[in-house]
């Protein structure tokens, strides 16, 4: 893995855990938005994103764009909660978005 995308791989990490955390946490739970559906899907986000930057893909620049704009959607909905986990999660998710577009940049 090249060592440019290793604060991204970091950023990826992190959100990967928060989303899962957000999605165990709001099992049951009533919402009135896209969360968990979100989380569901920057996890595989995340997932592949860390997954292509390891192995150092072509395509890496491509999977960090997409992997920013599906953090931003996911922190989009669960900042719209009160919860401490969708809280971490969206803050996780603009970390990550971040990262992943100084790579796509």
């Amino acid at each position: 893995m090249k060592s440019v995308y290793k604060a991204c791989v970091e950023a990826c990490q992190k959100c990967l855990v928060d989303c899962q955390n957000c999605l165990i946490e709001i099992a049951g739970m009533e919402s009135d938005n896209d969360c968990p559906k979100c989380c569901v899907e920057c996890i595989d986000a995340c997932y592949m994103c860390i997954k292509m930057m390891a192995g150092n893909s072509s395509y890496s620049k491509q999977y960090a764009l997409l992997c920013a704009e599906i953090c931003d959607y996911c922190a989009d909905h669960c900042e719209e909660h009160n919860h401490d986990h969708c809280k971490a999660c969206a803050e996780s998710c603009r970390a990550c978005a971040e990262e992943c577009r100084k790579i796509a940049a």
